[in-house]
């Protein structure tokens, strides 16, 4: 079926979902075969009417059902008589299947009846399958046929043209329509003709066709035997006709798609063969992400049997959370599209342009992430097809101290008092959720549904953090320091490695800071903070300051110094920022003078020797004569001789030290501070000092300017690895609730930062699992790479579930995987998928093939698909 264009009106939705646009495909099958079939199906997918039609005489033709040969023409003639409803009640007719009779199926019914009789024959085979994707295609191709209705005679005149057809597949048609040796009788299941005559009344009121006016439609023979009647068992080329363990005739069909049509279409070429749902996506550019999860939706049992049936009878028109029944039937007749026999590469045009019309964040063609599409698109099926039309309105009630189970029964009854479809049926569990406050203690429990877990990758090593530590005092120089601190940890385990590092006495306190472009950026103060808040990229300083009950403020001095600049061949001195900020306490401090002395202080342990000092004046070296380059980049001119000291420094109208009050970016906010005037210490100081040259040459500024990284980069780590069980317990452990999570206490009538604790309580047939790599903040984007270690037969939820509700099983299959290799930026997505036995298959956008079992665990792992298994 083709699915509705982007601009079509709810109107036509309306009409497409009643009519399907009279585009339904009907199989053309051995009746056997069906017959076979209809005792592996539930007895209610069983249809009860059939009609029969008989060959007969061409009466528009002229003459008996024959093949007509010269060199010019080549057709084939003949009359289907509607001889009206032969099998009734589900009743059957055994003695009438001969070789020659067929049966007419509707695609849904065709594809269920494969996936119930292949299921059934590897059931007695002992091989695990859960789709129809273990069944192999056979051959595919095409074939012109002409129609037209006989009202008088209640037949449909057939013909098919060689001039229609390629030689290779009017001689394939000549074996099925041709012979004659015995009667050739179709029974019409999906009651498709009916419909078609029907239509034709229609079309002949309002246009006075002519009752022979022929119609040209689709006929794509699948796989069809050359052994029918036949004596040859091999084709052309010599290989042998396979069915792939589909036996008693069902080696083959004939599909026809009953619908007008001015143009040839072909689905799939002579002699293609494959599997069933082996069919990739097109990537429409940078489409992989949607790609990867639609392909594990559609591998997803329950889905596959409700999209291939008539799921459009439970579309939800009038839902007002729902999108009008177009998600689902663009999904739909995706699916389906996938699910076609001979379908190549599917390119999901009309899904996306629906995507983009009803989440314009997918809109474009940008990379997204594919468990935010697959949570969407969830969501979006559900509320399309939501069976509840009115929905009643309920009210959460607190347990008041009933039995938990109880009180969950409860909430899932509110919960599918409204929310009821295939979605929930097969993708949604429960779980409780407790919140205690940690001040009045009081208890709230509630029971939510879920569509997926969403797992933390709580990872076992550590993270290395590399910073360096300072003075407040200027008793000694910068030191660097190493500490080890959980990767997922709090800014509170940072500063206790730093306490247990530096060996801090008592009366001693730390601060602190990330340093950018030669000044504090940044105070890290909040013991809840996230250490993933801190880049490996981060320069980190921390600071000894002396504990201070008055809670004197603090003075920050940022550093200035000359720079000669060379503009048009003339020199333009620069003041250019250099060095570490230096960080202390203004309780002995009143006036400008006493900060000039106390920075003077602070820069004590960074003078020269004096030898060094008078030595290197006397006999300068030529590296010292040349430009010097600072570790942050910063390129300074020292003075190497007392000519160009003089030079400069006469140049310059004030060649001494002077202070400056600034704001935190260092930007000036007075004049220069003078000696004699107090000093403000209602807030932190922020002072600038700038440095003429000569002065600053008895400091050894290359200590002063060195700062490592947090995480020295293109460092090679070691592979994590962490159990999926481990990543389940995490998500179950007890945490607080973060300060922008606030929970309203009852009790104490104030927003808290309860306790919650997580349980599963009730767990769906289909269990989606998200793996929590990718993690976001207001200063980063980070990917875990770590491995997962996940079962593969047997996840076994058992010891993890809080309430055995009599469910006869916790243990579940993985079926599919979303992967996503790369980066954050400039990732690909691809999808495992298990079809059968051990083979699984990699759905790389178009490109599909066979993978080995032993390569489908890795740290692209995203999105893991289970399916609960039946004892």
């Amino acid at each position: 079926m083709n699915g509705t264009s982007p601009d079509e009106s709810p109107d036509s939705t309306t009409q497409r979902i009643d009519s399907f646009n009279g585009e339904q495909r009907v199989y053309f099958v051995p009746l056997r075969w069906w017959k076979d079939a209809q005792d592996s199906m539930p007895s209610e997918s069983v249809e009860k009417r059939e009609i029969l039609y008989t060959a007969s005489c061409g009466s528009s033709y002229g003459g008996p059902m024959k093949l007509i040969n010269n060199i010019f023409n080549s057709d084939i003639l003949f009359d289907l008589r509607r001889e009206g409803d032969a099998l009734q009640n589900g009743e059957t007719g055994e003695a009438s299947v001969s070789g020659r009779d067929f049966a007419l199926v509707s695609s849904d019914m065709w594809l269920q009846a494969l996936k119930w009789y292949h299921d059934d024959k590897n059931t007695e085979k002992g091989v695990k399958s859960f789709s129809a994707g273990g069944v192999d295609r056979g051959d595919v191709y095409p074939v012109q046929l002409r129609l037209s209705v006989l009202q008088e005679t209640n037949s449909l005149a057939v013909k098919i043209c060689k001039k229609d057809n390629s030689v290779e597949c009017f001689r394939r048609a000549c074996k099925i329509f041709s012979l004659d040796s015995e009667q050739l009788r179709i029974w019409d299941i999906s009651g498709q003709t009916t419909l078609f005559f029907e239509s034709d009344v229609s079309n002949s009121k309002d246009c006075q066709q002519q009752a022979d006016q022929e119609i040209l439609l689709e006929l794509q023979i699948y796989g069809l035997s050359d052994s029918i009647k036949l004596k040859e068992s091999k084709k052309e080329d010599g290989s042998t006709q396979q069915t792939n363990g589909i036996t008693n005739g069902m080696n083959g069909g004939t599909v026809f798609r009953f619908g007008r049509s001015n143009s040839l279409s072909f689905l799939g070429k002579a002699g293609e063969a494959g599997t069933l749902g082996l069919t990739g996506l097109q990537n429409l550019g940078n489409t992989c992400f949607m790609n990867s999860s639609l392909q594990c939706l559609a591998h997803t049992p329950k889905l596959v049997d409700f999209f291939l049936g008539e799921y459009s009878k439970e579309i939800n028109l009038d839902n007002p959370l729902g999108m009008k029944g177009e998600i689902a039937l663009a999904f739909g007749d995706l699916l389906r599209s996938l699910w076609a026999p001979g379908a190549s590469t599917v390119a999901p045009r009309t899904f996306k342009a629906k995507l983009a019309r009803f989440a314009p964040q997918f809109s474009g063609f940008n990379q997204h992430d594919s468990q935010e599409l697959l949570a969407f698109l969830l969501d979006g099926l559900h509320e399309d097809l939501n069976r509840v039309k009115n929905k009643p309105y309920v009210e959460a009630k607190d347990g008041d101290g009933r039995p938990d189970a109880e009180v969950a029964d409860e909430y899932w009854r509110n919960h599918v008092a409204r929310n009821d479809s295939i979605i929930v049926d097969v993708c949604q569990g429960q779980y409780k959720s407790t919140l205690v406050c940690p001040i009045c203690k009081k208890v709230s429990v509630m029971f939510d549904p879920f569509m997926y877990l969403s797992l933390p990758l709580p990872c076992t090593s550590m993270r290395t953090m590399d910073l360096t530590v300072m003075s407040a005092d200027g008793s000694s120089l910068p030191i660097p320091l190493t500490v080890n601190v959980p990767k997922f940890g709090k800014f509170e385990d940072l500063h206790k490695a730093l306490v247990t590092a530096c060996s801090l006495p008592e009366e001693e306190t730390l601060l602190v800071t990330e340093v950018y472009n030669n000044r504090i950026i940044r105070f890290l103060e909040e013991p809840t903070d996230s250490l993933t808040l801190i880049r490996d990229g981060d320069k980190l300083v921390v600071y000894r300051l002396k504990k201070d009950a008055n809670n004197s403020p603090l003075i920050v001095y940022m550093h200035q110094k000359l720079e000669e600049q060379f503009i048009s061949g003339k020199s333009s001195p620069t003041w250019k920022a250099f060095g570490i900020p230096l960080v202390s306490r203004l309780c002995d401090v009143e006036n400008g003078s006493d900060v000039e002395n106390l920075y003077l202080k602070l820069l004590s342990s960074f003078k020269m020797p004096t030898e060094f000092f008078t030595e290197n004046l006397e006999n300068p070296t030529e590296e010292e004569a040349t430009d010097k380059t600072d570790t942050d980049g910063t390129t300074s001119v020292e003075d190497t001789n007392s000519t160009d000291v003089k030079e400069t420094t006469e140049s310059l109208p004030d060649p001494v030290l002077r202070l400056y009050l600034t704001d935190d970016r260092g930007n000036s906010i007075e004049a220069e501070m003078l000696k004699e005037k107090p000093v403000n210490k209602s807030k932190r100081l922020n002072v600038l000092a700038r440095w003429p040259v000569k002065e600053l040459d008895v400091y050894d500024t290359c200590l002063l300017s060195s700062l490592p990284e947090v995480s020295k980069s293109g460092t090679k780590r070691p592979q994590e690895s962490v159990s999926l069980f481990k990543c389940l317990e995490a998500f179950l452990t007890e945490e607080p609730l973060g300060p922008d999570d606030m929970w309203y206490c009852p009790g104490c009538k104030e927003h808290r930062q309860a306790i919650k604790k997580l349980d599963l309580w009730r767990l769906p047939e289909i269990l989606v699992i998200h793996l929590k790599r990718f993690s976001y903040s207001r200063f980063m984007k980070n990917k875990l790479e770590a491995y997962v270690d996940f079962p593969l037969d047997n996840l076994d939820l058992s010891s993890y579930i809080s309430y055995k509700n009599g469910q006869t099983t916790y243990r579940y299959m993985l079926y599919a995987i979303s992967n996503h290799y790369g980066s954050m930026g400039g990732g690909h997505y691809t999808a495992y998928v298990h079809h059968g036995g051990d083979r699984w298959y990699d759905f790389d956008d178009s490109h599909v093939h066979q993978i080995s079992q032993e390569k489908i665990k890795t740290s692209a792992a995203y999105v893991l698909f289970y399916k609960r298994l039946v004892d």
